[in-house]
């Protein structure tokens, strides 16, 4: 048996090399938690989640306090004979603390996410095994997608001509400001007709407005509409499905299992779009992806904004599964952040390629303690209490 000693959490802020802005929020930094987690043998490993209000209800005050006080201190001291062990725990948690840890209107997946990374990391290094026992690499097809989030014309068009430059062939674009047809169209126009363009309103949209401007938009040769409307909106959502026959990806509106479900029932969108930090973790993530395909939907395998080399590893193990996904975001290492606290950093290439998946036990990567307390803003550690 080996058995969890000890955790501690910390608060951090990866600067990054620009500032990110789209219709929801606007930051400069990752606001990021990081969870350490030590066995009794002496194995470590960490956990990562970027907790967004916006999308799973977490900020990260909320989900601090939520991994200090509610679900850590239950954590102390359980044991597991084998990294099968450690699985089907996190299988049966599905993305959650288990029942009566956390009160059931208290949102909690991204902090679950930080749990479930910690202890496949932790344990894959007590155990010597890699996460979700996999020997496949990510498929040398898979392409990454850029992602344009400006404001104004000139850095929209300057990162424009730097992704065509860079060879992308998938392509994002944050929407939701006024001007967004023109800047659609400046977009199409240095992209070429042959790049994937997608766009994401991040909820800025009523619905209305929304039905025009997808229509709009699709004679641009935009094939996907990220979360249009509000994330609770799911009969507009639904509505624009039916009325505009175009592709509406859930994002905000999909955090886990009954929100998928609701979606769904009210057939509220053609795809969603699985994000390791707000569906609870990476094995909720493949739960979640497998449901949603079963169901017909297509799925963007997508990231938190600020997400370190930690989570790239864990992202890049779910693609190893021989997901079919319509498009990936993620892994988008120094690109993006002045400083990586993993190594290897995980980044994708040229055209958009693949970094190669990390390979060790846990999730393949060192997490550098020293660079990590650098942009640590708090933390506070968890322990087993020593008889008195």
């Amino acid at each position: 048996m080996v058995r969890v000693a000890s955790f501690e959490i910390l608060a951090v802020d990866l600067p990054f090399r620009r500032v990110v802005a789209h219709s929801a929020a606007s930051r400069n930094a990752s606001d990021s938690v990081f969870l350490k987690c030590t066995a009794d043998n002496g194995a470590v490993g960490f956990g990562e989640c970027l907790p967004r209000r916006y999308v799973t209800g977490e900020c990260r005050d909320g989900a601090y306090a939520t991994l200090r006080d509610r679900i850590l201190p239950r954590l102390i001291g359980m044991d597991f004979e084998s990294y099968d062990a450690v699985q089907a725990f996190l299988e049966h948690c599905d993305g959650k603390a288990p029942a009566g840890w956390v009160h059931p209107e208290v949102p909690q997946t991204a902090a679950w996410c930080a749990v479930d990374l910690a202890l496949l990391d932790a344990f894959g290094h007590a155990f010597g095994q890699s996460v979700l026992d996999s020997s496949a690499s990510v498929d040398d097809g898979v392409r990454y997608s850029g992602v344009l989030a400006a404001t104004s014309r000139a850095t929209l068009t300057k990162s424009s001509l730097l992704f065509r430059l860079y060879g992308l062939r998938q392509v994002k674009m944050k929407v939701g400001w006024k001007g967004d047809l023109a800047a659609a169209r400046r977009v199409r126009q240095i992209l070429g007709k042959g790049v994937n363009l997608r766009v994401d309103a991040n909820m800025a949209w009523g619905v209305e407005q929304a039905v025009g401007a997808m229509r709009e938009l699709a004679e641009l040769g935009v094939c996907c509409f990220e979360q249009p409307v509000k994330a609770d909106s799911l009969d507009e959502m639904s509505w624009l499905v039916r009325e505009t026959g175009l592709t509406v990806m859930a994002d905000e509106s999909f955090t886990d299992r009954r929100s998928l479900e609701r979606l769904i029932d009210k057939r509220a969108c053609a795809a969603v779009n699985v994000r390791i930090s707000k569906c609870g973790g990476l094995v909720a993530s493949l739960r979640r992806y497998r449901e949603a395909r079963e169901a017909g939907l297509l799925v963007q395998v997508g990231c938190q904004v600020g997400e370190s080399s930690l989570l790239s590893a864990a992202q890049l193990s779910l693609l190893s599964q021989g997901l079919e996904v319509a498009c990936v975001e993620g892994c988008f290492g120094r690109h993006l952040l002045r400083e990586d606290v993993a190594e290897p950093v995980l980044q994708f290439g040229y055209g958009g390629r693949s970094p190669k998946s990390p390979v060790g036990p846990g999730l393949g990567v060192r997490v550098h303690e020293r660079r990590l307390r650098r942009w640590t803003v708090r933390s506070d550690r968890i322990r087993e209490r020593q008889p008195s």
